[in-house]
């Protein structure tokens, strides 16, 4: 019955976006997807997303990318991205993502990057970064603050050692660029209401192709898929106002809640309702609602115990102690867990 029942909570999608107000500049995530699909997409902040099983599989940078059990999925701000799952039972994880300005400060501190910092390859096989993340998130389902911080900075810092780089500067050069510039600031201004490609492209002295042409080379991806992408951003900062779904959605331009709902959940990983009940109360965030207590309480000390600095890095692949990945489910569906 036990079996049955773990089965069960292995094929549930299950997903939580918060914030812990004692991490500014930074969001969280904790994701069990199977048949999840995310649509071509950006993002404000770092992904930083550490797998704990499951393979995730997204294009970015031209191809496909592969990221298993031990493996980090990495994105710079304002890339365009994708997710899915890359084998039948999905992928489970958890993520931070830190601002820009949150990263730039680290860098500065810890290491010797010039420049706007970022990362240099969009997966690392790196298991022990992957267990600090994961302890990241731990820290804050237990309201340990100290732990939270500590542990996110060792985390990036180490990061940006292995696979850190200065990012090029996004410089508009050419005549095509100016006008997908143009464009774009257009489709802000008018994001309720925008244009269509063609009336567009003749406000901007342009054919409708060599617009399309010119916004997909200069922002990987075509306009209209980047006014999704925006709405959804611009409706993220309304929710975190305190503007409820329905009218957030009608300001964004979209025609009704349940339509923003359905492109918010394909590329945020959670309705819009859920997302704006995390940010109401930090204090739940703290309880780690969706999580049950005993799988991060598995094999490790209590949080009166726990060490204010993590552990150096060693030198043979093993990894810190401070609690399990972060699961839905019993201690053994940890990948760092005996088997029975």
């Amino acid at each position: 019955m036990a079996g049955t029942n773990r089965g069960a909570e292995r094929g549930r999608e299950r997903a939580r976006h918060w914030q812990f107000a004692e991490l500014p500049g930074v969001d969280l995530l904790r994701a069990r997807y199977i048949r999840k699909e995310f649509v071509r997409h950006t993002h404000e902040h770092f992904v930083i997303a550490a797998i704990a099983d499951g393979v995730e599989v997204f294009h970015h940078g031209g191809g496909d990318q592969y990221a298993g059990a031990g493996a980090l999925a990495l994105v710079n701000p304002d890339t365009p991205h994708t997710g899915r799952a890359g084998v039948p039972e999905g992928w489970r994880y958890g993520a931070v993502y830190p601002s820009p300005e949150v990263v730039a400060a680290i860098a500065a501190e810890t290491t010797t990057l010039r420049g706007t910092p970022g990362f240099v390859s969009p997966v690392l096989d790196d298991p022990y970064t992957v267990r600090l993340v994961h302890q990241v998130l731990r820290a804050t389902d237990e309201g340990n603050a100290l732990a939270a911080d500590t542990l996110l900075r060792v985390a990036v810092t180490r990061l940006l050692r292995l696979n850190g780089g200065t990012l090029p500067r996004r410089e508009v050069r050419t005549a095509g660029a100016r006008t997908a510039a143009r464009a774009r600031a257009i489709l802000e201004e008018r994001m309720a209401a925008p244009p269509t490609l063609e009336q567009l492209a003749a406000e901007l002295g342009t054919s409708a192709f060599a617009l399309l042409r010119a916004f997909r080379d200069t922002y990987g991806m075509p306009p209209h898929t980047w006014l999704t992408d925006a709405r959804v951003r611009r409706a993220r900062k309304l929710l975190d106002a305190g503007t409820t779904p329905s009218e957030a959605a009608v300001t964004v331009g979209f025609t009704d809640q349940p339509h923003l709902n359905r492109h918010f959940s394909r590329i945020v990983g959670v309705p819009p309702g859920a997302y704006q009940r995390e940010r109401k109360n930090v204090q739940d965030a703290r309880r780690g609602l969706l999580v049950p207590s005993g799988v991060w309480q598995y094999n490790a000390p209590q949080p009166s115990q726990q060490p204010l600095t993590p552990p150096t890095p060693p030198t043979s692949p093993t990894v810190p102690s401070y609690g399990t990945p972060s699961g839905w489910g019993s201690p053994s569906d940890s990948p760092a867990s005996p088997s029975a």
